[in-house]
């Protein structure tokens, strides 16, 4: 199997101790499933000593498509950095970097003023609540509707949950420009990224990124960056991808992504993350 390149994927220089890798578009085919083979990789890295972290921009309510196939620690870094939960314990968070409500509140304020047209959703450690206009991507049933200062306030639904982060849809904007224009006018109080197709942002706290809760996961096991091999496709993944020792853009990476990884590997619906296991385990 070669990558986009032609070239088969360059295995790490150094031994590997952690896999981490994002699941939509990258781990997951585009029907949602795990092939067989990519289950038999992460089984067989587990069986090698070497852990998985699967590390998504996905709520802990959205982790049943990979629960079934998590080993040794299961743990898993959800909602771009901001939750880590445990798989064993069906899905139940252990740790939480929060967004500050008056940041979010800022960035909802800022954002109606430099997009107008812009909807939001509010996911709490509880649940996700939204706007009406928000569009109906996957919308809670036990979910409410209101203003995101209303569902922001520490009355509404929900209560004094932890915000985990806060979504940001236009109607009418690219993607990209979206996210440019989002990141320049809130500017360091969020953190801002993508991983949806559509002009969809993912607002954070300051400093809260895959790469930083899993430099933290990494830091107490006690794993250096060059020992950590990620997997990635979207904006939402390049801090994480810059970080580790190694890295792999899929074959439908974002362009941004593709510039940010150290390697590059085939598609998710050709199995790229098993392809590059199955290497790196040919050569211990």
């Amino acid at each position: 199997m070669t990558s986009a390149t032609g070239q088969a994927p360059a295995v790490p220089a150094v031994q590997p101790r952690l896999i981490a890798t994002d699941l939509d578009g990258t781990l997951l085919r585009d029907d949602k499933s795990v092939s067989d083979r990519t289950i038999a990789a992460l089984a067989a890295a587990e069986r090698a000593g070497i852990e998985v972290f699967f590390v998504t921009g996905r709520p802990a309510r959205w982790m049943d498509v990979v629960s079934d196939h998590v080993h040794g620690h299961g743990l898993a870094i959800c909602a771009n950095g901001a939750a880590v939960v445990d798989l064993h314990a069906g899905g139940r968070i252990v740790e939480v970097r929060p967004l500050a409500r008056p940041a979010a509140l800022d960035a909802v304020r800022t954002l109606r003023t430099a997009a107008p047209g812009t909807s939001f959703a509010v996911e709490l450690t509880t649940g996700i609540h939204y706007e009406a206009a928000y569009p109906p991507f996957f919308l809670d049933p036990g979910a409410s509707v209101a203003p995101a200062e209303k569902l922001l306030h520490e009355t509404a639904a929900g209560g004094a949950a932890p915000v985990l982060k806060v979504l940001a849809h236009h109607p009418e904007l690219s993607p990209d420009a979206f996210l440019a224009l989002a990141r320049t006018a809130v500017g360091g109080g969020a953190s801002i990224t993508r991983s949806s197709p559509t002009a969809l942002l993912e607002i954070s706290g300051a400093g809260v990124s895959k790469a930083s809760t899993l430099e933290l996961c990494c830091a107490e096991r006690s794993i250096d960056p060059s020992e950590v091999v990620a997997f990635g496709d979207m904006p939402n993944d390049i801090e994480m991808l810059s970080w580790a020792g190694t890295s792999y853009a899929m074959g439908n990476a974002h362009p941004d992504v593709l510039a940010a990884a150290s390697g590059r590997t085939v598609a998710n619906n050709e199995d790229g993350v098993a392809v590059v296991i199955e290497r790196i385990l040919q050569g211990l």
